[in-house]
């Protein structure tokens, strides 16, 4: 157990190899209780959340969630989240990140239009199931209409008597949902679905493994990938970004970025001598000039192979360039690959 955005959250439980590999072969369930959940309500819910995130949020429907980005003046990236839409125009639930909590809450409050705005954190405990093996799970534990409910989509259910808002959402790389349950019923639903998985082959999985899990797909993680200084498009996530449809915080500044040519671009990369490469470490091309640094990176369990997710000066971000990673005090050759590292996952390219 660690500390973590002031949470006591495991690291592992069994291992993190064997629960990495438990969610890419069966099921795992991930507490994730510690994730912040902002209310947006009111006739001016829809106009404020247009305006603080870079996603078109007026084409949700009821029962839609959409990755988003809430942004800064400056064209940073204050945090990233799921909106899901339970009343068009009028009801939206915000999950952010657990560190990010305040600051995101303080930040919606700030560039409010006039919506209803409550922070709901700790009325929520939330549980993510992940795996080829998580629908049915979740349809064996709540309800066997959970299956049906499409990617990115999310209904209510009754658990125990009281509501779960079950979302086919995460962060994983595989299938499955998160559930959002009342606080004083996380525990109920986390031993019903060890207990109703127990022939799936379900274990609990810690951060070490959910850390693992992204990175292989190369999601990226605030703090790490994405900060206050972060241009969306070079970190590859222009996608969420829609200045064709609307107005937005930071809207001119994120697309002038853009449009003067990114000095930087976000970057999947692999070893090809020993060694892992971390956070932090320096990147170098073989004239000996520094050219990046390595966010994320860790030895791979489903490809057994050092890989790493990095910021790299945009000349060098093609891929097969071949740079240096310096680990601790050797140069390691190293080159940029196509991301996600993983294919042949739940919702990765097969």
């Amino acid at each position: 157990m660690v500390e973590f955005a002031g949470w006591h959250m495991p690291v592992q439980y069994r291992g993190v190899i064997e629960e990495h590999n438990c969610v890419r072969r069966d099921v795992g369930l991930f507490d994730v209780s510690h994730m912040g959940e902002i209310r947006v309500r009111g006739p001016k819910a829809l106009e404020s959340l247009e305006y603080m995130t870079t996603n078109d949020v007026a084409r949700l429907k009821a029962g839609e969630a959409q990755y988003s980005l809430f942004p800064n003046p400056q064209g940073g990236i204050v945090d990233d989240l799921f909106v899901y839409c339970v009343k068009p125009g009028e009801d939206y639930l915000l999950c952010v990140n657990a560190a990010n909590t305040g600051k995101d809450l303080a930040f919606v409050r700030e560039w409010n239009k006039g919506a209803e705005v409550t922070d709901e954190s700790a009325k929520w405990g939330q549980i993510a199931v992940q795996g080829p093996k998580a629908l049915a799970l979740l349809d064996r534990a709540i309800s066997p209409e959970i299956s049906k409910i499409p990617r990115n989509g999310f209904r209510e259910f009754v658990f125990a008597g009281t509501l779960a808002l079950v979302a086919r959402t995460g962060y994983t790389g595989e299938d499955g949902a998160e559930v959002f349950v009342p606080a004083e019923s996380a525990v109920a639903l986390w031993r019903a679905l060890l207990e109703e998985g127990r022939d799936l082959g379900v274990q609990p999985i810690g951060l070490g493994a959910r850390d693992t899990l992204r990175t292989e797909m190369k999601y990226s993680l605030y703090g790490h990938e994405i900060d206050d200084t972060t241009n969306p498009y070079g970190a590859g996530l222009g996608w969420v970004v829609k200045p064709a449809q609307k107005d937005f915080l930071g809207k001119s500044a994120i697309v002038e970025g853009k449009e003067r040519g990114l000095l930087r671009k976000l970057v999947g990369f692999r070893l090809l001598e020993k060694g892992i490469p971390r956070q932090g470490y320096s990147l170098f091309s073989f004239d000996n000039g520094e050219i990046g640094k390595v966010t994320s990176g860790t030895m791979s369990p489903s490809l057994s192979a050092p890989i790493g997710i990095a910021w790299i000066d945009a000349g060098f971000s093609g891929t097969g360039t071949e740079f240096a990673v310096d680990i601790r005090g050797r140069k390691a050759r190293a080159v940029v690959v196509p991301t996600p590292f993983v294919t042949g996952t739940s919702l990765s390219p097969k």
